[in-house]
């Protein structure tokens, strides 16, 4: 089984949009990430978002690119605040889920070290994280990661 942790891509300032959609910047990365991801044959059953306008306009870009077959689907326990250690996981299925930051790196390190206080991952807006989880000892890694910018 493997994860797909996604940060909403850049947002637009509240300003200029009260929703806080997509930026031109943060769609356009997300694109060049989702046709990556498909050009590696990226597979998913699903994508999950949290229902953000920022966040379903990400996986909307993603689901348009790798076609899961369960489609898209708005889920709550994602939120920026929410108890990672809440979050119940399909076995089995390869997930997609799109969020928010503290949450998303604070559920990689949950997953990988047992521990929500210890930063694994620095996540980008738009980047993937995939952990997979290792069924006979029951514990998951970090297999790769996709991101917007390096450095």
């Amino acid at each position: 089984m493997a994860l797909y942790l996604v940060q909403h891509g850049k947002n637009l300032p509240k300003e200029q949009d009260p929703d806080k959609g997509l930026s031109p910047q943060g769609r356009s990365e997300v694109e060049r990430i989702a046709n990556v991801a498909k050009g590696y044959a990226v597979t998913v059953s699903i994508i999950k978002h949290s229902g953000t306008k920022r966040a379903l306009e990400t996986a909307e870009i993603f689901t348009a690119a790798l076609k899961p077959p369960q489609g898209l689907q708005e889920i709550s326990g994602i939120a920026p605040l929410d108890d990672v250690t809440r979050l119940r996981l399909d076995a089995g299925d390869n997930v997609m889920l799109v969020g928010h930051l503290p949450f998303m790196e604070r559920l990689t390190s949950y997953l990988t070290t047992g521990s929500v206080d210890n930063t694994v991952f620095k996540f980008q807006n738009g980047g993937i994280v995939c952990l997979d989880k290792d069924v006979d000892k029951r514990s998951w890694h970090i297999k790769w990661a996709l991101m917007p910018n390096i450095g």
